[in-house]
């Protein structure tokens, strides 16, 4: 069965044009032209992978929206921002909303598909081989590899993918000092410092909302992060 990978995008020719070479790479695309007709779609049959640009028609950040919308009809699918906006405040914005990545339309399509590749291979690697642990137990956290969830206090905490993996590699092995390269590495990502500190940033919240005295991820300043022991 091919991944099915939801496009939502404005401008006819752009969608039109990256639908083809989706398909072309052997994906099953469904092309949306607006943030409602998606949502509907959505609320059906959610697909494996979403793409969703920020600008949609006449709303500006209907985008935004959108994914707030699907990050809550699903914690753990995988997003991705496409837009032609590149300033940090529409980056930082969208990872804070639940995305697991943020391209430029700048971006070549061989770095699009190589995104999209990493993060169907952290589905992979989650849901469909067996993973060293099935479970890891941390003190007050608790991460269930085989349901994709994790617990503190007994408190369920959603994460995204992306999220989930950074906090499995940083409890991993409690007192590690992670620095941002090996986060990337382990979680599959290709990004700036700037990018893994807004995950880091939404990751502690999420934990801070299930308990406000939170503060088992350390920030190792100038080399990265590391889970208290």
């Amino acid at each position: 069965m091919p991944r099915r990978i939801a496009l939502v995008e404005d401008e006819p020719s752009i969608r039109a044009n990256y639908a083809d070479a989706l398909r072309r790479h052997g994906y099953e695309v469904a092309a949306y032209d607006g943030a409602a007709s998606a949502l509907a779609a959505f609320r059906a049959r959610l697909p494996d992978l979403a793409i969703i640009d920020i600008g949609l028609g006449d709303d500006p950040e209907g985008g935004f929206g959108l994914c707030r919308e699907l990050r809550a009809l699903s914690p753990q699918l995988p997003i991705v921002f496409l837009s032609a906006r590149d300033s940090d405040f529409d980056v930082v914005s969208g990872l804070r909303l639940g995305a697991d990545d943020y391209v430029t339309k700048e971006a070549s399509l061989p770095q699009l598909l190589a995104r999209i590749g990493a993060l169907f291979r952290r589905v992979d690697v989650l849901r469909e081989r067996q993973p060293l642990e099935e479970r890891l137990d941390r003190g007050a956290l608790e991460l269930d590899l085989k349901r994709f969830s994790a617990h503190w206090r007994g408190t369920r905490v959603d994460l995204t993918l992306t999220e989930f993996w950074m906090v499995h590699s940083l409890a991993r092995y409690p007192g590690h000092v992670k620095n941002r390269d090996q986060l990337m590495r382990d979680a599959e990502l290709v990004v700036d410092d700037a990018t893994i500190t807004s995950h880091i940033k939404r990751v502690r919240a999420k934990f801070l909302s299930a308990d406000t005295g939170f503060d088992a991820i350390e920030t190792v300043y100038g080399i990265g992060y590391r889970w208290r022991d």
